[in-house]
């Protein structure tokens, strides 16, 4: 796992690494009283930043593993990245350093390691037996490019073939290289003239561990006797080879090739094939070869005791299947069975019984590794079934084009969604268990209920149970339903604004207390959802059109113009039926010929059922305005206490009551200000200087803004939210600044950047304006330009008035200025405690009508559950404002700039979320530039900032989120969602919620040899790799052919691992070094002491001659 350094701020320090001046003093019309009162008990020592898990399929997969004792599944992907599962629920993500895609994996079979090998010549020996596996070592080979690798079950050591034709043997304890090497020009026939190609294949005999089998791509296979040093049979076919796989018995083999044939041979018959078999091929009646297929990439032939061997096989169709799916074949018997799959096949492997090569294989599964899937075929089944994956790799099942993340959420939440998504549950799965069930869950520490929601390209949302650092999904719903869909091609409406993917989710706004959903989507369409589980039909889905327009009539700021009353038709106030629209003109085209008045989609007209779980209360289409598409919308919020959904885009806002299915409010950005625009704006041309296709338009878009204005990435980059699903794709360049925000508009990309669009949307209840004594339900709208204005709200009375009377929506003339766009607005109380939005508590609507019509009316009585209700009326609050630039405190009703941050200078931020954390709140922020940053509330206090990721596509930016309790998540790749926490508390306890991936389990036992076998030989032979590979016999491997790199793990990484063969082999060794160091020592003391026990007794001998004959009085 990658470690970050975090950069801990002193608390004390206003003046982050990207802000100037920040924390200005409070303003004189502050009481000056009031600001000290919020205690703040986040501190920077809270904060730490790390991954967690990751779900979801493993993206753009390279290679598949299976330890059959452990029951784990290990898959490796081409960008180097490890993924392993066991039951559902353990779950592991690992990455190798370099990125290089990884060619192969190897289980060392119950002993919990793993031996990965990478396009970069490289193998790792990976340590399972911990929580976050950790390289033990790497091996890079500097002159071979590495092929094909073999590891023998309960040997340590490892085959390893070459692009060269060659194979090297590597002791996986010590990941050295023996000095045993097997060279190509000594394998093949010395007659043959050519190099017979790269080593595809290798394994060993499984009757004789002495007997390796070589397969070189073009065509030779080589039975080596590893003892004598020399090939005791080579077989030639004139078709390269794919693959080879051994009959049990040690006695035949098999061969697959490119031109889809697969050849048996006899070990001791190396002149011909015994049987060619082409499954695919068409059988000509002459006699003749039947016409060449696909190759089959891959083969494996597995035996039963009870009945025929199974050969598996994936391709070697023929070539006239055009357009036909990739295939997995499985013959047995006479019979053959061909299964279709949804994607190309990567790999795929049989799950056996026993672990041993020498004994019947009882195949039981197969498990297919496809670009984009994961398949277990039940072998045991009739008719091939698929077991049901009970891992979440389904996110992608059509591109994720939004998220959002809900942390602590009500607790009837989960069940309920899980009672009406289980109704979905398709059928003809395999009656069996899940076979992949190794490891042990891990302890969850986090018990509060965590959902994902992910909107699709299809129109799909997905509703997951994220609890606890696992992802399970609960619920889908499709939101195409409500709409007509085009039987082919041809008949496409001519008025979709986009080119594929009309129904894709852009924005998703729910309320999990009432469960209200609410959708907007790319074709300028927003849905409202009610949560049910009664099973309707409706006759008529509920529609409503609106018109956006965005029109400047005269050349200064409309000066003379207050906010439009709303008698006017702008507003078209009074509660409409729903047949009429929500505007008198329906032509479909205006005078000029121009498209007029037509929704992008057509709204089904036939009686809709609604199972259980969402059901569609109303929908809400933009129209096409002279000929000018609907521009796609911005920002989306639904509030169940008021009974209103709002939304805006860059043409204007709407308001529109849900209950009484009615237009409240339809204003452009410009009408929000009346007289107080800032801005001086100036309409464009008419049309004919744009395409002289049409005449007048009725909309004059764009605005002219202040220059220093531009500087602001916000009206090039605005757009990322807005940007098509359908960019994930290609991976966009942060330079290229390519945020499309409609793919066939015909405004220019100029015009739209100059506009000003609606991007942040809050229903609270709070004080409108500076004179208002209390608090009333009102609209904080944000804008790209930076600025905030306030939309009160006059609700009726709850019960049937609610119904009955219109809600009155009126411009308060409240204006706050930003830098940047608005991406995020909440409101404290004076104890900086949120206040939530107002929600009305969910209960079921579709009951029987007369019995329960007046306790419904009753109830609809808006609730507000903010705390600064019970409190006194003249206590104030606090508007916090996240924009790309800044974030500000504003005391209401006051208005006063309380506190002030400057977030970043030289980028832009992403996302901005106030989350709560450890009892408090704060303001969690995503950068451009790849910064993670977290600030105190109210005060604004930086307390983490941390260098992440870079914003290396627009996936990132269009899915990262905070949540609650500080978590968070992105979509890492177009098919993985990678979770994140920014908390102390959770990075200190990820190691008990984390899964174990190795379990002790005895390893079976080996298969009886029998007593004639035993008595004249014939079982299985072993072999003494040791002495054969080992240094004292085939000396020491060249030091220019590979580079031992000890792994990140080191002597920490086997303390960690926990007692078993490779954790203890690798401390032996160790004891080894440690002992056969102490010994040199011992050594060179005791040269030391002979030498001076020498000298001793040659100084001794020199005394002795010389006082030989003195007498003692002499001396």
């Amino acid at each position: 796992m990658r470690k970050f350094n975090i950069r801990k701020v002193l608390d004390g320090l206003t003046a982050g690494s990207s802000s100037a001046s920040q924390q200005p003093q409070p303003q004189q019309h502050t009481p000056g009283s009031r600001e000290p009162e919020v205690q703040e008990t986040l501190q920077s020592e809270h904060f730490q930043l790390c991954k967690t898990v990751r779900h979801g399929f493993p993206y753009q997969p390279s290679a598949l593993a299976f330890d059959p004792v452990q029951k784990i599944l290990a898959v490796g992907t081409q960008t180097g990245a490890l993924r392993l599962f066991g039951r559902p629920g353990v779950e592991c993500y690992c990455q190798h350093d370099s990125g290089a895609a990884v060619i192969q994996l190897q289980f060392l079979i119950n002993e919990g390691a793993l031996v990965s090998a990478l396009a970069d010549d490289t193998l790792h020996l990976w340590n399972l037996r911990q929580k976050r596996p950790a390289i033990l070592h790497s091996l890079k080979f500097c002159r071979e490019r590495v092929t094909f690798c073999h590891l023998p079950f309960q040997s340590k050591w490892l085959y390893v073939g070459t692009e060269r034709g060659n194979i090297h043997i590597v002791n996986v304890e010590s990941f050295t290289l023996s000095g045993y090497v097997i060279m190509w020009n000594k394998a093949i026939e010395l007659s043959s003239k050519s190099h017979p190609g790269p080593i595809v294949h290798i394994s060993d005999n499984p009757m004789d561990e002495g007997k390796l089998l070589i397969g070189f791509e073009s065509g030779t296979v080589v039975l080596w006797d590893l003892k004598s040093k020399k090939g005791d049979y080579r077989y030639t076919y004139d078709e390269a080879i794919h693959s080879v796989a051994w009959h049990h018995e040690g006695k035949q083999f098999i061969c697959s090739h490119s031109d889809g044939t697969l050849t048996i041979w006899n070990v001791r018959s190396p002149t011909k094939p015994v049987q060619t078999i082409t499954p695919h091929g068409k059988q000509l009646k002459d006699g003749k070869k039947p016409e060449p297929c696909k190759p089959i990439l891959k083969v494996e032939f597995k035996t039963s005791r009870s009945g025929e061997p199974f050969i598996i096989l994936s391709g070697g169709l023929s070539y006239d299947t055009v357009g036909r799916r990739p295939c997995l074949t499985v013959m047995h018997g006479k019979s053959t069975a061909v299964l279709e799959m949804d994607y190309s096949i990567v790999d795929f492997l049989t799950l056996c019984e026993t672990p041993y090569a020498n004994d019947f294989q009882e195949p039981y599964a197969v498990v297919v590794l496809l670009e984009k899937d994961l398949v277990l075929i039940d072998l045991a089944q009739n008719g091939y079934p698929i077991f049901e994956n009970p891992y979440p790799l389904s996110i992608h099942e059509s591109p994720v084009t939004c998220c959002e993340y809900f942390a602590d959420c009500p607790v009837d939440l989960i069940p309920a969604l899980y009672s009406v998504g289980a109704r979905q549950k398709r059928q003809g799965y395999s009656k069996k268990e899940w076979p992949i069930n190794g490891g042990n869950w891990g302890l969850g520490a986090q018990s509060y209920p965590e959902i994902i929601i992910t909107g699709h390209a299809d129109g799909s949302i997905k509703f997951w149970d994220a609890s606890a650092i696992t992802l399970q999904v609960l619920y889908k719903l499709k939101t195409a339903k409500v709409f007509e869909k085009s039987r082919n091609k041809d008949d496409k409406p001519s008025t979709d604004i986009v080119d594929e993917d009309p129904y894709a989710i852009q924005i998703i706004s729910w309320c999990p207390e009432s469960r209200m959903l609410c959708i907007a989507g790319v074709s300028a369409h927003v849905i409202i959802y009610r949560f049910s589980k009664q099973e309707v039909i409706i006759e008529v889905i509920p529609m409503l059109e609106v018109r956006l327009l965005y029109e400047i009539n005269d050349v200064e700021s409309p000066e003379g113009e207050q906010a439009p009353p709303l008698s006017t038709p702008v507003g078209a106030v009074s509660p409409q039926p729903i047949p009429p629209q929500s505007h008198p003109s329906t032509s479909s085209s205006s005078s000029d010929g121009l498209r007029d008045n037509v929704p992008c989609l057509k709204v089904k007209n036939s009686p809709l059922k609604q199972s259980p779980g969402y059901q569609a209360e109303l929908v809400i289409q933009l129209v096409w305005v002279g000929g000018e598409p609907p521009q796609q919308i911005t920002s989306l919020a639904v509030n169940s206490s008021y009974g209103l959904v709002v939304f805006g885009n860059c043409n204007g806002i709407a308001i529109v009551d849900y209950l009484q299915k009615a237009v409240l409010l339809n204003l452009g950005t410009i009408e929000l200000y009346g007289s107080n625009d800032p801005y001086r704006r100036e309409p464009r041309s008419p049309r004919k200087s744009r395409q002289p296709s049409g005449g007048l338009c009725d909309i004059n878009e764009g605005t002219v803004v202040p220059e220093d204005r531009c500087k602001s990435p916000t009206s090039a980059k605005m757009s990322r939210k807005l940007s098509l699903p359908t960019d994930l794709k290609p991976d966009l360049d942060v330079k290229d600044n390519s945020f499309s925000r409609s793919r066939s508009s015909s405004v220019t990309s100029i015009d739209k950047e100059s506009r000003e669009a609606i991007s942040a949307l809050h229903f609270c209840e709070t004080f409108t304006r500076k004179a208002d004594s209390s608090p009333s339900p009102c609209l904080w709208v944000g804008t790209t330009l930076g600025t905030v204005l306030v939309i009160a709200l006059n609700l009726p009375p709850g019960g049937e008035q609610r119904l009955l009377q219109p809600v009155i929506v009126s411009p308060s003339g409240t204006i706050l200025r930003l830098k940047g766009g608005i991406l995020r607005m909440a409101f404290l109380d004076t104890t900086g405690c949120l206040v939530p939005p107002a929600y009305e508590s969910w209960r079921e609507h579709n009951v029987s009508e007369e019995k329960d019509e007046k306790e419904k009316l009753k109830k609809k009585r808006p609730v507000s559950v903010s705390p600064s209700s019970s409190q006194e009326i003249s206590e104030n609050q606090y508007a916090v404002i996240c924009s790309e630039k800044q974030a500000k405190v504003i005391s209401l009703p006051t208005q006063n700039c309380a506190y002030k941050q400057n977030i970043t200078e030289t980028s832009f931020v992403l996302r901005g979320d106030i989350v709560s954390l450890s009892n408090s709140i704060c303001l969690a922020c995503f950068c451009a530039n790849g910064h993670i940053m977290t600030f105190s509330l109210p005060s604004l206090r930086p307390l983490l900032d941390v260098y992440y990721l870079p914003l290396t596509n627009m996936r990132i930016a269009r899915t990262f989120c905070f949540t609650n309790n500080g978590q968070a998540l992105y979509l890492v790749s177009p098919t993985e969602i990678q979770r994140l926490t920014y908390s102390q508390e959770t990075c200190e306890n990820l190691q008990e919620m984390l899964g174990e991936l190795f379990t002790p389990v005895e390893t079976p036992e080996a298969p009886n040899r029998g007593f004639f076998k035993g008595l004249f030989g014939g079982g299985a032979q072993s072999l003494d790799r040791e002495e054969l590979f080992g240094e004292s016999s085939s000396g020491k491997a060249s030091r220019s052919l590979a580079q031992h790199i000890p792994g990140p793990g080191g002597i920490e990484g086997v303390k960690g691992a926990a007692s078993g063969v490779v954790g203890e082999l690798a401390r032996a060794r160790l004891a080894l070094d440690e002992r056969g160091q102490k010994l040199g020592d011992l050594e060179e003391r005791t040269t030391a002491m002979l030498s001076s026990a020498d000298s001793f007794s040659k100084h001794a001998h020199e005394m002795m001659l010389k006082y030989k004959d003195k007498k003692w009085y002499q001396f």
